[in-house]
This record gives C-alpha cells, sequence and structure tokens, in this order.
C-alpha cells in the first residue's frame, strides 16, 4: 500500500553538538529538507540541571511524540525508541551504538531496565538504519530485519583547508615547533586518559578537544567546527583509541579526509573504517607509543598512509548519504523515486 509521504519528524534524546549522533542527524534534516517537511525534536530539556530534575519532561515529550499523528514518518534515535507511535505512521530508528559503559551511575541504573523494552521495540518499527557492517551484523545475528546500512555523508571538497590559516592556528594557540599528536575528544569513553599516559614522554604536543570530560595534562581546546578541523589538519597524526564499541567514528574520518594518518583501536565499527583506509590499528595501549613514535620517524610513511586513507573516505559523500535514505523513505511508504 502507498503513502504519499509529506512530513518527517526527527526525534532525538539529547543530541550532543560536535558528536556523531547530532552531525548525522543535523545532515539528515538538511538533506531530507529539500524534499519533505522536516522537523526535529529534542527529548531531553536544554538546561544544565542534572538528570533527575529533567525526566518528568524527558518522559513528557517522549510520550507527546509517541501520540503525534500528523507525521507520516518518525525517524528516532536508539533512547527515543521507548515508546513508538502507532500506525499509519512509520518508524525509523537510527542506531549508532549501544554503550552504557561509561555513562553515569544513574544513566547506567536506568538504562539497565530500559534497554531491554528498547530492543524489543525496535523489533517493531519498520527500518533499523546503521551506520557500519559492525552494527548490522550485530541486529541480524539477533534476528531483526529489515536493517539497513547507511554510512555517514560527507563533501569532500569542504576540507580542502588554507594552509596560511592552519599556520595561524597553530601559531594562535602556541602549536608551533614540534609534532601535534591529537589524542581525540576529551571524554574518557575515547580513550584519551591512557593514549596519554602512553605517548607523554614524547616530544610532541598532545592535544585533546571539546567540554573536558577528563583531567590530563594535555593541551585541552574547546573549538568550533572549522578551527577543530584546522586543529586536525595541522596535526602530524590523529589517534582515535576509543574504548568502547564505535558506530563508526567521524573523527577518524574526517581526519582521513585531511590525509592526516590515524592509529586506532578499531573498536566496533571503526575498524571497518580504519581497514577501507588502510590505516594503523592498535588493539592495546602497551604499542600505542611504538606504533606513534614509527609514523613520527617515517614522514614518507606518515604520507602514504594519508594518502591511503584519503582515497578511501572521499567515497562517503553527502549526495550518496541523501540517496541512500531516499530510497530507504520511499521503500518504507510504498512510493517509487521519480
Amino acid at each position: 500500500m502507498q503513502q504519499e509521504l509529506k512530513k518527517i519528524l526527527i526525534s532525538t534524546y539529547k543530541p550532543t553538538k560536535g558528536r556523531g549522533g547530532f552531525t548525522y542527524a543535523t545532515t539528515l534534516k538538511e538533506a531530507l529538507s529539500q524534499h519533505f517537511q522536516v522537523d526535529s525534536l529534542n527529548l531531553s530539556p536544554e538546561n544544565k540541571l542534572p538528570l533527575y530534575f529533567k525526566i518528568p519532561k524527558i518522559l513528557t515529550n517522549l510520550w507527546e511524540s509517541s501520540s503525534v499523528k500528523s507525521y507520516d514518518i518518525v525517524i528516532r534515535d536508539l533512547d527515543s525508541c521507548l515508546l513508538l507511535n502507532k500506525k499509519p505512521t512509520k518508524t525509523i530508528a537510527i542506531i549508532h551504538h549501544i554503550d552504557y559503559s561509561f555513562a553515569s551511575l544513574l544513566v547506567k541504573f536506568v538504562f539497565f531496565f530500559l534497554t531491554p523494552l528498547i530492543l524489543r521495540n525496535l523489533r517493531e518499527v519498520d527500518a533499523i538504519v546503521v551506520v557500519s557492517k559492525y552494527w548490522q551484523r550485530y541486529f541480524e545475528k539477533r534476528g531483526y530485519r529489515n536493517v539497513h546500512l547507511i554510512y555517514n555523508g560527507f563533501e569532500p571538497s569542504f576540507y580542502n583547508l588554507d594552509l596560511d590559516e592552519i599556520e595561524q592556528f597553530k601559531k594562535n594557540y602556541g602549536l608551533l615547533g614540534k609534532p601535534i599528536v591529537y589524542l581525540g575528544d576529551c571524554q574518557k569513553a575515547k580513550g584519551v586518559t591512557k593514549s596519554y599516559e602512553a605517548l607523554k614522554g614524547i616530544d610532541v604536543y598532545l592535544v585533546t578537544s571539546g567540554k573536558q570530560g577528563v583531567k590530563i595534562p594535555a593541551k585541552n581546546l574547546e573549538l568550533g567546527y572549522e578551527d577543530y578541523l584546522k586543529l586536525l589538519s595541522a596535526s602530524f597524526l590523529v589517534v582515535t583509541m576509543s574504548q568502547f564499541p564505535e558506530g563508526w567514528c567521524r573523527t577518524t574520518h574526517e581526519a582521513m579526509l585531511l590525509k592526516k594518518p590515524v592509529v586506532g583501536s578499531g573498536r566496533g565499527g571503526m575498524r571497518e573504517l580504519l581497514e577501507g583506509g588502510h590505516q594503523i590499528i592498535c588493539d592495546d595501549f602497551n604499542s600505542l607509543k611504538e606504533k606513534v613514535k614509527y609514523l613520527l620517524d617515517h614522514p614518507q610513511e606518515q604520507k602514504r598512509v594519508g594518502e591511503a586513507g584519503f582515497n578511501f573516505a572521499k567515497n562517503f559523500t553527502a549526495e550518496k548519504f541523501k540517496n541512500d535514505w531516499l530510497k530507504l523513505l520511499f521503500r518504507v511508504c510504498g512510493n517509487k523515486i521519480e
């Protein structure tokens, strides 16, 4: 049965600006807004109150979003799949990863009970979208149907940065005179604490970015997106030693688009990205220093690995992202693409 597709709601629990899930949802809204009316709903209030003060409002927003009947399709992230819309509204779930091991004790406690309910609801949705083969296999092995792989989308031309601006960036932040090794988003889950401990004896600038979730002696910069890309481009190499199963890892992908070699843990979907781009997989922190020093001591190898990464990463275009989503939407609604 065909259903005319006009209005879409993208419902997320708490997208954090700059993180992969936020960027994916933002890119999706921009792409689909060219064809449909697309609205967004953030279930969690945008204030600094503790989580337990937000819970009533979160539940109210979740209930209201699941009761709305004016949308043809509701696209939900993992946490907002706790409640689903009734038919004829179609539901698509976007799953980046499932992991609460580095969350607060309250979040761990809450989702210990909620996760089984969410996973049960995922069997009822019209489609599950994952962002890597790792998570595609995860759901298919557990008997889930209608699992669709739609990778992150990037516009490669956006990553052509001006060399003079990069040099000025280094000067502005006191990063001249020796190589920069970027350790990633300053969060424990991203492995920055252990990465710093492994690399602290090397004569380089060890740099993290974003809100400082853990206190380590590395230089941490809170940057806008353009300056964040300048930091990546200014780096000699990038380390992404995530300690949880990633959905994909946009930092790794962006570094590859900037022709920077990546040494990464390969956890979750990140392994597909590293292997596809012929980057360096580091399975444990004990060997991290050796792998980083090898690239530092062999600039030709650093250049070769950077070029290999770019040649793979450039294939994940924003246009393909949009087209893959349009095909899925029309399939879910029973329409044909004109």
